[in-house]
């Protein structure tokens, strides 16, 4: 028998909750309005706090600030290019942000729900704090959206926030990542900021016209805000939108495309599915419906979302560190782990990494940040593992618009966690064509800030073919552009981003098999593999084995072919001259290893230096598996891991255990410990120990569960 609790959310009822001071009431028989009304749909109303942030802030606003570095896609970066009038000056002095400079978090369970929601809400207090002192710290001569938003939050320089949002309404940009920052100081500005500020918001949703963009995060972000803004202005006509759509047109249109795009990834899995940035892209316009939508289906669906995005944040991280594979990744967070959004969103949520310096993107999210609590079996997931764990999953590739008879291909994701280190992949190919990164195993360390946990291969492809594939683009610019609007290192050799479709992966808990046969005259014709500046006891071994230790886990990775070592050159961004986006490259104490070879192929196999007795144990244990590679006709391997499982992998076929083939036509949506779901299903069970949390989109229904015993 369960003790069990069900929460059902009630698409018929009127009513909409609003918290005054601390206290609960509801309100009945909300009237349209074409000025912004006083009262939050959704929500408390605003609430001027002027110190502790747990009075009820729980429903205020957020507002605007650019993502830095900004990712867009080919010529949308350059149509949205007139945001970066609100981005934070290049090179300001980030002071004052404890969380990032201090020492990093405990790593030990807060066991207290009071004491959780606590710490919580501290750290949301943290960065509201700090973004509403941008001028006063001197990282900024003017404020942002998202600084004029944190002065309204805490009732602060309020004549100062008209005037600067009256300023740049003048000039608004056009794109998803202005209308975010809009819609934010809109909903944050409704009672606090005076009629002529208001008036000028409004008049840049009528006289600019938003471009939608060409990525999954674009379009959320696009649709969550107009969305919103469709509700805050009804009955409107068309010419009072950039799109010539009555507010009711662009209502219907955009909650067509969410709930779409739901049901999307909730049966066959995200496009850009564990993204080390782009989570916050989807985590703040879901926060935005669930704080903000006037319809409580919209309220809940995106409450549920949130719980789904937070569920597979924890089953990914290791102390909060984000690992592969990702869909989405950059130069910078592909070694150094830790030094991405989703950082944010781990200390955040769970208070076991350090944040980013600056906060990012996590700006926006922590204006409106208690208004969600995280649940707590999301949580142990998290922080409160009982050893270690196998999780697949089922993601899709970006949408192909030709030269494929698949519109979205499966992605089949592995990952296998432990204390010390964790080793994930999928199957190999083509997910995203520009910053896709397919496999690696990283290990844990106390302090993730400026280290590179984490080993891989990969095979630097460089396509103009490829990015016509996903992209309806100028074939004649497609390369030279991407590399020129933020992904420096597309079309160079020594590249660590990158997806192949001459790359295919077979992992098994921690041993991974990367195959390579890349045809002559391919752009790149070797792999790359990257090994970290903070490796310990590195050694070439006469067995063709390389040895090494990071952090409590013992490494070997076997090249197929001979090698050279290259230093690893990172991406240092500097200031704009006015023809976009600008990097120098400078030594990061790192090493590439470079293998000049068309068939190839890596094997990495991962082990906790606890399993053996030294590090010389350990060597002796990898050089004594049975292991034969060929190359010819097509690179095959056939050995034994270190766990005593017989791999048979060769390139093109399906890899086989023990002489079973893997059958990836079985994949679940999610498989594991935590996480379960069926494909097609709309049905995420979220498991840890006794707790039990099902999110159903089928009936849009939350429902909790306790257990006697664990499940």
């Amino acid at each position: 028998m369960q003790n069990k609790r069900c929460i059902i959310s009630n698409l018929l009822s009127s009513y909409s909750w609003i918290c005054i001071s601390g206290k609960r009431k509801h309100s009945q028989g909300r009237e349209n309005r074409t000025s912004p009304p006083n009262i939050e749909y959704g929500g408390p109303s605003p609430i001027k706090v002027a110190g502790d942030l747990r009075a009820p802030i729980s429903d205020v606003l957020l507002v605007e600030d650019w993502r830095l570095p900004a990712t867009y896609s080919f010529s949308m970066k350059t149509l949205f290019a007139i945001l970066f009038a609100f981005v934070l000056p290049f090179g300001a002095t980030l002071s004052g942000q404890p969380s990032y400079e201090g020492p990093p978090p405990s790593l030990e369970v807060v066991e207290d729900p009071a004491a959780r929601r606590a710490a919580y809400l501290d750290r949301v207090q943290e960065v509201i704090e700090w973004r509403a002192e941008i001028v006063e710290r001197g990282d900024a001569t003017q404020m942002d959206l998202a600084s004029v938003s944190a002065n309204l939050l805490l009732g602060r320089n309020i004549e100062a926030c008209n005037a600067r949002v009256i300023e740049m309404m003048q000039t608004p940009g056009s794109g998803p990542f202005w209308m975010l920052p809009a819609t934010c100081v809109a909903f944050v500005g409704r009672d606090l900021l005076s009629e002529e500020a208001q008036a000028a918001i409004r008049d840049a949703w009528r006289r600019t016209y938003q471009l939608r963009g060409d990525t999954e995060n674009h379009f959320a972000m696009y649709y969550a805000m107009l969305y919103l803004m469709s509700e805050l202005y009804p009955n409107e006509p068309g010419t009072e939108w950039y799109n010539g759509r009555s507010s009711e047109e662009n209502l219907a249109e955009s909650r067509d495309y969410l709930i779409d795009w739901m049901k999307l990834t909730t049966t066959i899995g995200q496009g850009e599915f564990n993204p080390t940035h782009y989570i916050g892209e989807y985590a703040i316009p879901m926060l935005y419906l669930m704080s903000w939508a006037r319809d409580p289906e919209m309220r809940i669906r995106g409450q549920m979302t949130l719980d789904w995005l937070y569920a597979g944040l924890a089953a990914n991280t290791l102390n909060g560190v984000l690992r592969g594979p990702n869909s989405r990744t950059d130069d910078n967070s592909v070694v150094e782990r830790w030094n991405s959004l989703s950082s944010f969103f781990s200390w955040i949520n769970f208070g076991n990494c350090p944040p980013q310096r600056g906060f990012s993107w996590g700006n926006y999210y922590a204006l409106v940040a208690a208004n969600y609590h995280l649940p707590e079996v999301i949580y142990r997931i998290a922080t409160d593992r009982d050893g270690s764990f196998l999780q697949r999953d089922l993601k899709r590739s970006r949408h192909r618009w030709r030269y494929s008879d698949v519109g979205k291909a499966p992605i089949y994701k592995t990952s296998y966690i432990t204390d010390q280190y964790a080793v994930g992949s999928y199957q190999g190919g083509m997910a995203d064509p520009i910053q896709t990164h397919v496999w690696d195993v990283t290990w844990a360390l106390p302090d993730p800030r400026g280290r590179h946990p984490t080993l891989f291969s990969v095979h630097p492809y460089s396509d103009s073919r490829a990015m016509q594939t996903y992209f309806n683009v100028r074939p004649d610019t497609m390369v030279k552009a991407v590399a020129a609007e933020g992904k420096p290192s597309y079309d160079v050799a020594d590249k660590l981003v990158s997806c192949s479709p001459y790359e295919q992966v077979f992992q098994d808990l921690d041993t991974i098999v990367a195959l390579y046969d890349i045809p002559k005259g391919t752009r790149f014709e070797q792999v790359n593999g990257f090994f970290s500046k903070d490796l310990e006891n590195l050694t070439e071994d006469d067995s063709g084995w390389i040895f090494a230790q990071g952090g409590e886990t013992y490494l070997a990775y076997f090249p197929f072919t001979d090698y050279r070592w290259e230093p690893h050159m990172s991406y240092q961004r500097l200031p704009s001259d006015g023809s976009g986006y600008r990097y120098e490259r400078v030594p990061s104490g790192s090493q590439v290893l470079i293998s000049p070879s068309r068939k190839n192929g890596t094997i990495l196999q991962a082990a906790a230096t606890s399993e053996f007795v030294n590090f010389e144990a350990f060597k002796t244990a990898i050089r004594s598996l049975p292991m034969e590679i060929r190359r010819e006709p097509t690179p095959r391997v056939t050995m034994r891991s270190l766990r005593g499982k017989d791999i048979h992998f060769e390139y093109g076929s399906a890899p086989r255990v023990d002489g079973k083939a893997i059958d990836y036509s079985k994949w679940k949506l999610f498989e594991g410990p935590y996480l379960n779901a069926e494909k097609n299903s709309q049905k995420l069970e979220i498991i840890h120990g006794r707790l039990k949390r099902t999110l159903d989109f089928n009936t849009l229904s939350i429902c909790d569960t306790v257990s006697k015993k664990p499940l």
